[in-house]
């Protein structure tokens, strides 16, 4: 066991496991929805366990959100009211001893400069994590699904092409539309059903047959609908992606 200083002076421990490993303390901003942050959980620690074995977990503290005035903020597009709610859970985050902090969402990266500019520790954001996976499995061409938000403004497609030169397809208005829809009023209602999976493997096949290599599931909720078993080309599934990246992150080798 070791002791340091945080960036904000706060004395830490370091714990160190038996495989000289030392761990970290990982921050979860969830609850959008906590459908999907429960899964965050189960990634983190089966990928400890996977890595470090025997009854090894995850390091992790979480501040969880009400959903409800998430959504009704999104609904107005009062991105800035969002954004500071998200600034004050990271900072709740940081005082709690977290090393890092992940926003367990993807559509609220939208706002993720509020909480990367204002603590002062390392904030993983959940396309560029996404990116080097990609980018690990040499596809070129992908599919984007996720709330419109994510699908029609640039801050998850921006990353993806300029940080990782993919060519990112998302579905035609009319369809995006339908994902959206499912997601906000089906799936984070906790609504999983066999003709929303099969509304949304239509649209996929649609995207693959315009030349798309693989799907990302920007959304943490549309892998609880389908999975790899559901489509003929891979899938990324961003909620495991970003956990599994946190945990690497962690332990220091």
């Amino acid at each position: 066991m070791a002791y340091e200083r945080n960036r904000t002076g706060n004395l830490k421990i370091m714990i160190h496991n038996q495989n000289g490993m030392s761990t970290k303390t990982i921050g979860l901003i969830g609850g959008m929805s906590w459908e999907s942050s429960k899964l965050y959980y189960e990634y983190l620690n089966t990928k400890a366990k996977d890595i470090m074995g025997s009854s090894h977990s995850a390091r992790c503290v979480m501040v969880s959100v009400d959903f409800a005035d998430i959504e009704r903020l999104t609904f107005k597009g009062d991105w800035e009211a969002i954004g500071e709610l998200m600034k004050q859970a990271a900072l709740q985050l940081e005082r709690a001893g977290a090393d890092i902090v992940l926003l367990c969402t993807n559509t609220i990266h939208l706002v993720s400069e509020y909480i990367s500019e204002n603590i002062n520790i390392p904030f993983l954001h959940i396309a560029s994590s996404t990116g080097w996976s990609i980018k690990k499995s040499g596809l070129k061409k992908i599919a984007l699904l996720g709330t419109k938000f994510t699908m029609e403004k640039d801050f998850y497609t921006r990353t993806l092409e300029n940080d990782f030169g993919l060519e990112i397809l998302t579905p035609k208005e009319n369809k995006r539309q339908v994902v959206h829809d499912i997601i906000y009023n089906e799936l984070v209602k906790g609504q999983f059903t066999n003709v929303l999976k099969q509304a949304i493997v239509a649209i996929v096949k649609e995207l693959q047959d315009q030349g798309a290599e693989g799907v990302v599931l920007a959304c943490t909720e549309l892998p609880m609908l389908i999975s790899k078993l559901d489509v003929e080309i891979p899938i990324f599934d961003t909620g495991k992606i970003h956990a599994h990246k946190a945990i690497e992150w962690s332990l220091d080798n």
